[in-house]
Formats: structure tokens, sequence, C-alpha cells
């Protein structure tokens, strides 16, 4: 029984060794399954993350050029704008001319009616000097 015993003892210490292997074997198998797990979950997390700002990269980049074309429509505005502001202001300096000629031109009418009475009234003078001289030479 003592022999029995002696060779159960070795046998018994193996088997819990082996045990012990076993459980830390199949610990390291739930770790590495965990891990493996956590590291398809962090990749399906990166590709969803992924995936959702790409969707914000494109969103983003249709308002740019949203954007743009908006400035674009703007800018053509500012310019039809401004050249009509300067058609405007060199109408106006155009008008502000004719304006000034019109009351040039005023001035020499007014200017050439008193020419006028005068050499209306000249004439009339003329008239009667002549017929006063008639008069004297007869």
């Amino acid at each position: 029984s003592s022999g029995e015993s002696a060779t159960d003892k070795p046998l018994g210490r193996t088997s819990s060794y082996t045990r012990r292997e076993t459980r830390l074997a199949a610990l390291n198998r739930q770790e590495q399954d965990s891990t493996t797990k956590d590291y398809k979950k962090m990749y399906a997390e990166a590709l969803h993350e992924n995936e959702r700002l790409k969707s914000r990269l494109q969103d983003s980049k249709q308002e740019l050029v949203k954007i743009r074309s908006q400035l674009g429509k703007v800018t053509q505005r500012h310019d039809r704008i401004s050249e009509r502001s300067t058609v405007l202001e060199s109408e106006k300096r155009e008008k502000q001319a004719l304006e000034k000629r019109v009351s040039d031109m005023e001035e020499e009418l007014k200017i050439l009616t008193e020419l006028k009475s005068d050499n209306q009234r000249l004439k009339d003078e003329n008239g009667a000097l002549i017929r006063v001289i008639s008069k004297l030479s007869k």
C-alpha cells in the first residue's frame, strides 16, 4: 500500500499540475478570444467611425461646392452692380455736362434776345435818323 501511495502522490501532483495548466491554458484562450473579440470590436467601431467621417467629409465637400457656387453668383452680381455703378456715374457726369451745356445755351439765348432787341432798336433809330436827315436835306 505504501508503494501505491508513493506512485499515486506524483500522479496526484501531476494531475493537479496538469489541471492547473489546463485552467491556465483555458484562461489564456479566453483572454485571447476576448482580446481578439476586442480587436474585432475595435476594428468594427473604427470602420463605423471611418464611414461616419467619410460621410461627413462628403457632406462638407458638397456644402463647399454649394458655397463656392453662391460666392460665384454673388461675385458676378457684385461685378454687374459695380459695372452699373460705373455706367451710372458716367451717365451722371454726362447728364451734368448736358445740363451745363443747356444752361450755357439758355444764357446765350438770353444774350441773343437782348442783341436782337438792341439791333431792332438801332434799326428803328437809324430809320428815324434817315428820316430826319432826309427832311433836313429837302
